[in-house]
């Protein structure tokens, strides 16, 4: 077996190939060549959660992460998710690779986002509205980057300080005009691309604060507890999840919307690794409203722990021990 630390996960998976492998899981998913239960959570200190993420892919390898997720940790020199990816290989059964799992989500989350992106935001956006000042944010418009050319930048956030970090650290990566906003919808009123990434429990964005053609990523949320989107705005939007059975379930905004009757579960379209096949356009019109809504799946993290054990075993980083 390979221990597989943070900085060999940094230095040999790169973004790029980071939302190539998460497309791909995502239509192997749609296909129906993956296996997977509903994440398992359990709430832990300080608002903080333990979750539990098992599945397989089809002749790629099969494993589960387990991952606590504490939001203050981001700006204590640590990451808001830690954790760990257990692969083991498909034609043996063997445990191949321990892989970092703060490094590898705070990757593939973001690249995640960006391949949804592609597809549902329209092919002009030039406007980013990032809602939050964590890991995520900094790590979103790096990735939306890639796949459109973002000129403006508005970046909210609760505290002054963390919007300042926050602001540094997308300039390092972005060459593109940061805007620091004082409210939500100074933020979004011209925006062509939403992301939200906080830990809000009740909405923070809402319909009045969306222009018509508006693409959003919601991305915060990860169970039911949290909600960053009104369920006014959930039911104007085509919505669109990364694993549809996981949004009915554990999708926040959705179960808001359901519980006050502005939407049944037809609302909740099919997955976005389906409009990757080309089975439905997530975009029918200009003026459409779109949503992706994540909250992550174990075949993304099985996709990048198996690329980091191949290439571990070509070019030799990480610790081999026995187990």
């Amino acid at each position: 077996m390979i221990v597989i630390g943070k900085d060999d996960v940094a230095s040999h998976l790169d973004l790029g190939t980071c939302v190539d492998l998460v497309r791909d899981a995502m239509m192997k998913l749609a296909a129906g060549e993956t296996r997977q239960t509903l994440r398992d959570i359990i709430d832990v200190r300080d608002g903080g959660a333990l979750s539990v993420m098992p599945g397989s892919i089809d002749n790629v390898g099969f494993g589960a992460k387990l991952i606590s997720v504490s939001p203050g940790d981001w700006l204590k020199n640590r990451p808001s998710h830690m954790g760990a990816i257990v692969l083991f290989l498909h034609h043996t059964s063997q445990i191949a690779a321990l892989v970092d799992a703060a490094e590898v989500t705070g990757l593939r989350t973001a690249a995640a986002s960006a391949a949804a992106t592609d597809v549902l935001a329209r092919t002009n956006a030039s406007k980013m509205a990032i809602l939050g000042t964590g890991e995520q944010a900094w790590r979103h418009a790096k990735a939306i980057a890639r796949v459109r050319n973002i000129k403006k930048l508005f970046l909210w956030g609760r505290c002054d300080r963390k919007m300042t970090v926050a602001a540094e650290l997308i300039s390092r990566d972005v060459p593109v005009d940061v805007q620091l906003c004082g409210s939500v919808h100074e933020a979004t009123a011209s925006a062509d691309i939403i992301t939200t990434v906080t830990g809000a429990t009740d909405p923070i964005l809402h319909s009045i604060d969306v222009m018509p053609g508006t693409h959003i990523n919601a991305v915060g949320s990860s169970s039911s507890a949290f909600c960053e989107i009104s369920p006014e705005l959930v039911a104007r939007a085509r919505f669109v999840p990364d694993y549809r059975p996981g949004i009915l379930k554990q999708g926040g905004e959705f179960l808001r919307a359901r519980e006050a009757s502005l939407v049944n579960d037809d609302h909740v379209l099919e997955g976005i690794g389906s409009i990757f096949l080309g089975r439905y356009r997530g975009r029918e019109s200009h003026e459409d409203v779109t949503i992706y809504k994540s909250i992550g799946h174990i075949v993304q993290d099985i996709a990048c722990a198996k690329y980091l054990y191949e290439k571990a075993r070509i070019h030799n980083f990480g610790k081999w021990i026995k187990f």
